[in-house]
């Protein structure tokens, strides 16, 4: 590595993550980086599991690390556990990985190597695994991975060198956040639209570096994963009255569909008590027929597409229903920003008196 090594923090911030902590614990105590020049920083965000004990744990069995430092998050949300990181770290940069990851050896160099090439923002590609290798699983593992069922965001689709507008896991160098400052404590879910809309503002870029993998378990049912596309899309809506400039249009797809189910459906059943035959009603039926039938032969069409370029091992029975869980995502996802613009006024009121 040569006689200069940078010194490096990687943070963790967990919330009952009793399960999974261990997992990317070992995975950083088994970095191929000096452990020396790293400082991890574990932040516990009020858990009421063993979470701080398996931090704590660590800690104590890892004294080859410069330091690791167990630290609480009073107010529990993802934004103020990193404000609560970046104000006691002590590295040349930070690395943030999820409580819910999984990063192989090498991470930690890669990372490095990327920014002592100059950058300032380095990430890579982080694909999706499962906890339990079940049948179902496997075919919720493709709903989440697919272009259909997730987003468009490069570090799920990996497009090769290039300069990005948002990432996940991803290193900071310290500069970075000594000129933006830190994460909106006011948001939830979207604090990284944010805050890589504030970099990239401020002129620092994000380097996506295919190189650089790391893994992201998902949620470990079908009722989990919508409740967690119901929150994204309400935050999405939320942001919406803050700070627009942060997200894409992609982020409402799921919104419109809802809405144009919705307001489909109202405008065929007021036509069909009204004037069942008239050439009204009979528009709104060819629209939503239309509608109807594009978006189910997209759903087959990308199922389709997500079970041939899988690997024979991860095919199963269940993923007959791939275009179902596509549905119900979407629905999820466009029902959470519905929600998240009714009480948008509210927000925007009580978020300008903070």
């Amino acid at each position: 590595m040569g006689i200069n090594i940078m010194f490096l923090t990687v943070c963790v911030i967990a919330y009952n993550e009793e399960k999974t902590l261990p997992l990317i614990l070992a995975d950083i105590s088994g970095q191929d980086y000096e452990h020396s020049s790293i400082e991890v920083v574990l932040v516990d965000s009020a858990s009421t599991d063993s979470t701080k004990k398996i931090m704590q744990e660590f800690a104590a069995c890892n004294k080859d690390f410069a330091a690791v430092k167990v630290i609480d998050n009073p107010k529990r949300t993802l934004p103020c556990g990193w404000n609560e990181a970046l104000r006691i770290y002590s590295g040349e940069a930070i690395l943030k990985v999820d409580a819910h990851a999984r990063i192989p050896k090498d991470f930690v160099t890669k990372n490095v190597n990327a920014l002592e090439r100059g950058e300032d923002i380095v990430g890579g590609e982080r694909p999706n695994v499962i906890d339990d290798d079940t049948p179902w699983n496997r075919t919720l593992l493709m709903a989440e991975s697919s272009m259909f069922g997730s987003s468009i965001a490069p570090y799920r689709r990996n497009p090769g060198p290039a300069y990005v507008k948002s990432m996940f896991h991803a290193a900071y160098r310290r500069r970075v956040f000594d000129k933006i400052g830190g994460f909106n404590e006011k948001l939830g879910r979207t604090e990284d639209n944010e805050i890589h809309y504030r970099m990239r503002k401020a002129g620092f870029r994000l380097c996506f570096d295919p190189d650089i993998i790391s893994y992201q378990h998902i949620r470990s049912s079908l009722p989990k994963m919508l409740k967690q596309k119901y929150s994204n899309g309400y935050w999405i809506a939320l942001t919406t009255g803050v700070c627009p400039e942060c997200l894409s249009l992609y982020h409402y797809v799921p919104f419109a569909f809802v809405m144009a189910i919705i307001v489909l459906g109202i405008a065929r059943t007021l036509t069909q008590c009204i004037e069942p035959l008239s050439a009204a009603a009979m528009g709104v039926t060819v629209i939503t027929a239309i509608m109807w039938g594009a978006y189910w032969l997209l759903a087959v069409a990308m199922a389709v597409l997500a079970v041939v370029t899988a690997k024979p091992e991860q095919r199963s029975l269940p993923d007959i229903l791939l275009p179902v869980l596509f549905f119900l995502l979407h629905v999820s996802y466009g029902l959470g920003t519905l929600a998240g613009f009714v009480q948008l006024p509210a927000f925007v009121r009580q978020y300008k008196k903070q």
